[in-house]
């Protein structure tokens, strides 16, 4: 026990894992891959997946660490964020409790992950009776916007999302409700950053279906590198989420986690974080 088990969630958007798992190859102890066992989504529209993509796992699996999980994700009478948090409950439970629970999706390619694993170990009392202790951990965000000819539109401002868990009892997508112990780490988050067509098509899917705002898309489709600064509020719920963009001018992924590695600018600040975990220590308190 006490292994770090990192989870991914297998849709439409498989390719994407071709970026996202490296990273966390070599500082997992297991990774696991659910699958939907008839190939649908949470809309319960089918994909496929190219045969060559477990043929690309193969290759990239030297120590055997990946697990496939196949399982009915679909419940026709759940809506897809409904969907989305169940197959996150079954992943997880899956996965072992007395283990650290990572989840991450396809379209999140970390920055350093060996370095966020090294601050998490450093919670590792919190595996021993995790149920009465329970907790979340959550890392940044910096969000692609949009990839251009020559760059990519990123949004400027670094948003939390929900990585890891002790006790996977998840309410809502990944967020568990628990106690949150902010780690300062950062993920290329490549959400938005498709094709037009596979934007159209995620937006059709995925477990936000029902919430998108009706300024988003038309935001999205002129934004270039010519007028990003006047697109201001590009979020796709509560526009004002994401206030403003900026541009990198390289599509190369190295050189974007470089850029994000060096950029204090799309940091959080070290008392920002502080002042955040007492919060949430202090609030959780009398739990």
């Amino acid at each position: 026990m006490k292994k770090i088990q990192t989870g991914f969630l297998v849709s439409y958007d498989y390719e994407k894992l071709k970026k996202s798992i490296p990273p966390v190859y070599h500082d997992s102890d297991e990774i696991f891959l659910a699958i939907d066992s008839e190939n649908r989504t949470w809309s319960g529209n089918q994909f496929t997946i190219d045969a060559s993509f477990f043929s690309w796992l193969k290759e990239i699996d030297v120590d055997n660490k990946i697990t496939l999980y196949r399982d009915d994700f679909f419940d026709a009478a759940l809506s897809p964020i409904e969907n989305d948090t169940r197959e996150r409950n079954m992943l997880g439970h899956q996965m072992g409790i007395g283990n650290w629970i990572i989840q991450i999706d396809s379209d999140e390619i970390f920055i350093d992950f060996n370095g966020f694993v090294r601050k998490l170990r450093k919670y590792d009392h919190y595996l021993d009776n995790p149920e009465s202790k329970k907790v979340q951990f959550a890392a940044f965000h910096i969000n692609a916007y949009k990839y251009l000819d020559k760059g990519l539109l990123f949004v400027e401002e670094p948003t939390k999302f929900y990585l890891a868990t002790n006790y996977p009892e998840y309410r809502h997508a990944k967020n568990t409700r628990m106690r949150v112990i902010y780690i300062d780490s950062y993920v290329l988050h490549e959400g938005l950053a498709r094709t037009e067509e596979e934007l159209r098509f995620k937006l059709q899917n995925w477990g936000h279906k029902e919430e998108i705002n009706n300024s988003f898309l038309d935001k999205w489709l002129r934004a270039d590198e010519t007028n990003y600064r006047e697109i201001k509020d590009v979020f796709y719920l509560d526009p004002k989420t994401w206030r403003s963009l900026g541009y990198f001018p390289s599509q190369d992924l190295a050189d974007i986690r470089n850029f994000i590695a060096e950029n204090p600018d799309l940091k959080k600040s070290g008392f920002w974080i502080w002042k955040k975990n007492f919060g949430q220590w202090f609030k959780h308190l009398m739990k």
